[in-house]
């Protein structure tokens, strides 16, 4: 007799593609919010009188709570709370920290008596950048919280379905976000004549606020989609969570590689977007806008090919070996902006290395990300993402930090910001990016002999397929 196959909303395809749009806007205005001053470094110095090594440590104050423990706590909350409590939370905390960010550079803040206690406080940094830095930070641990949430959100809706190729959708769209603000961010700073930096940080606040209403829309879905889950099995959920489970993450040889992976090739990823734009102006002797228009395509390479890698991994599988071969562009990338650019200063030569290092960045997250739960239990599979986000979150914090530190190290006595050499940061990317290729080799070498199916599919048969075998069972 053939068996019934009870369908879920998750199995109707208009159901869970209209979930991911829902909970891709959230982390597409995120990831604009995220990368809103970076074509406005030379502009941030001029007008708020920061130094290079206060945009560093700007730029890595997004990951410091997390790295001291809030990304842990986070995954223990995703896994204990669900994902629809854990998504309107990580919302509202990211447009806190923009709020706080954005009075921070106003006209509102500068010249009080608090901008003034801050400037004179512990480092010489501006009172601007300190109250930025802390709005950044607040902002930061609900971008990640919501990274991680989002991550087990696809995975729920998309069990047995098209898993790699909703995330490289959502990859995609956030990186469509990274493209969208360094093209408008310069645009939107002039758009009352003087250039400001303000404008476009109110501007993105405001998406924030849009990406929260559109997650608090998703969770009527969810809600309804437990209902049919738990009437059609009487399965634990896989909500369902233990305190030692940490520990029994914490204990695998497997997840250290991929997260050790995670953070070197994040690393030389996020804190390079921070200072892609000067350093394009600094070799290619371009204003802040044009600069910022060559580099918006770095993100495009990735948002046009992580869908189609999704795609497929899906069906096909090579997981590991994308891991591989995102490494070896991103080195060659990086040795091009170190070597090439600065004594071949050439803006076709910039652009290409910009679109394969995207290719390079479609590769790895397309590919990484579905594999998770792959080798992690689904009752813990948000501690999972959360510890990994907190392994990438300590690179991500410290380098930025260590980047504003080497180019004031490697330029002496230079102030202006259109006059650095970036020699010196640029063969430090490609350091991380030989190390992430070594962790990516021992990870395919491991795969090969251990058979985690990071080489394999993520596609399960369709219900066909299962209808058909259950007859020839019967036969």
């Amino acid at each position: 007799m053939t068996a019934t196959i009870q369908t879920t909303l998750r199995d109707k395809a208009w159901a869970r593609w209209t979930a991911l749009v829902l909970v891709a806007l959230m982390m597409f205005f995120a990831y604009m919010f995220v990368d809103v001053m970076s074509p406005l470094q030379s502009l941030v110095e001029t007008q708020l009188g920061w130094s290079p090594g206060a945009f560093g440590y700007y730029a890595g104050a997004e990951y410091i709570l997390n790295v001291f423990g809030f990304l842990i706590l986070a995954g223990i909350i995703l896994d204990k709370m669900g994902i629809r409590f854990t998504g309107v939370l990580s919302a509202s905390v990211m447009l806190v920290g923009a709020c706080i960010k954005l009075y921070a550079i106003s006209s509102y803040f500068a010249g009080t008596a608090f901008e003034q206690w801050l400037s004179s406080w512990w480092t010489e940094m501006p009172g601007s950048a300190k109250l930025a830095a802390l709005g950044f930070m607040i902002f930061g641990c609900g971008c990640e919280m919501a990274g991680i949430t989002v991550s087990k959100t696809l995975a729920k809706w998309f069990e047995g379905h098209e898993m790699a190729l909703a995330m490289g959708l959502e990859m995609a769209l956030a990186r469509v976000g990274v493209f969208a603000i360094f093209s408008i961010s310069p645009r939107i700073a002039s758009w009352f004549g003087t250039p400001d930096v303000v404008v476009p940080v109110a501007f993105c606040t405001v998406l924030l606020l849009i990406g929260l209403i559109s997650y608090i829309v998703f969770t009527f879905m969810d809600t309804r989609l437990d209902r049919e889950v738990a009437s059609a099995s009487d399965a634990p959920s896989d909500e369902e969570f233990k305190m030692s489970d940490v520990g029994n993450i914490l204990k695998s040889k497997l997840f250290w590689i991929v997260a050790m992976l995670c953070v070197l090739y994040y690393s030389a990823i996020f804190p390079f977007q921070r200072f892609a734009t000067n350093m394009l102006q600094c070799n290619l002797h371009m204003d802040e806008a044009a600069a910022a228009d060559i580099f918006r395509w770095f993100p495009i390479g990735a948002a046009a090919l992580t869908p189609v890698l999704g795609y497929v991994l899906d069906r096909y599988g090579r997981g590991a070996t994308m891991l591989i071969a995102g490494a070896i562009l991103m080195i060659a990338c990086h040795l091009t902006f170190a070597l090439v650019l600065p004594v071949y200063p050439a803006t076709w030569l910039a652009f290409t290395a910009i679109i394969v290092l995207g290719i390079s960045f479609s590769l790895v997250p397309a590919s990484l990300w579905p594999s998770v739960p792959k080798i992690m239990e689904a009752r813990y599979l948000g501690s999972a993402y959360s510890l990994i986000f907190w392994v990438q979150n300590i690179g991500l914090a410290l380098f930025p930090i260590l980047i504003g530190q080497v180019l004031m190290w490697s330029n002496p006595g230079i102030s202006d910001p259109m006059k650095y050499n970036y020699t010196a940061p640029m063969l430090l990317f490609a350091s991380l990016g030989v190390l992430a290729l070594i962790f990516g080799i021992w990870l395919k070498a491991l795969n090969a002999k251990h058979k985690y199916g990071l080489e394999d599919p993520n596609m399960a048969p369709s219900k066909d397929v299962l209808e058909a075998e259950d007859e020839q069972a019967d036969a």
